[in-house]
């Protein structure tokens, strides 16, 4: 697609929420299902049921997906299709882009080993690399 595509394609629905400020806010969803007696859920994506269990520092054997691994696969795909689009309507061609998430958590918070040691991820670091010929005044501009 390129800039003129993308720009006919949202033109109406920026129009439309030019006019209703509130019509851009759209609910988005997930659902998951608990079966059994496993320490695990299924969670319902678009390329169908992925089943989400304990990540081996907790005590998974890692046969399921890991919960966190799943958050930081879904912050790159939002980041890519977010940074893909600006790109695409600013003109800026770019190619062989990958994106990649990092980040860490500390088992013992999520095992109650130390009441002090914070549960979940942090430390998150996004980094893109990709080709173009953009200068770089144009492409910090896709960051805005």
């Amino acid at each position: 697609m390129d800039a003129s595509a993308l720009r006919n394609l949202q033109k109406p629905l920026k129009d439309t929420y030019r006019e209703n400020p509130s019509a851009a806010i759209a609910a988005i969803h997930a659902v998951a299902t608990f079966e059994g007696d496993a320490i695990t859920c299924t969670v319902d994506s678009w390329a169908g049921p992925i089943r989400a269990g304990l990540h081996p520092t907790t005590g998974g054997d890692g046969s399921d997906a890991c919960s966190g691994d799943m958050l930081l696969q879904a912050l790159v795909g939002c980041a890519g299709v977010t940074f893909r689009s600006v790109a695409t309507a600013m003109s800026v061609n770019v190619s062989n882009m990958a994106i990649r998430a990092e980040g860490t958590f500390d088992a013992r918070g999520t095992l109650g080993v130390d009441r002090d040691t914070a549960v979940g991820t942090s430390d998150l670091i996004v980094t893109f690399t990709f080709d173009t010929d953009a200068d770089d005044a144009k492409v910090a501009k896709c960051w805005r």
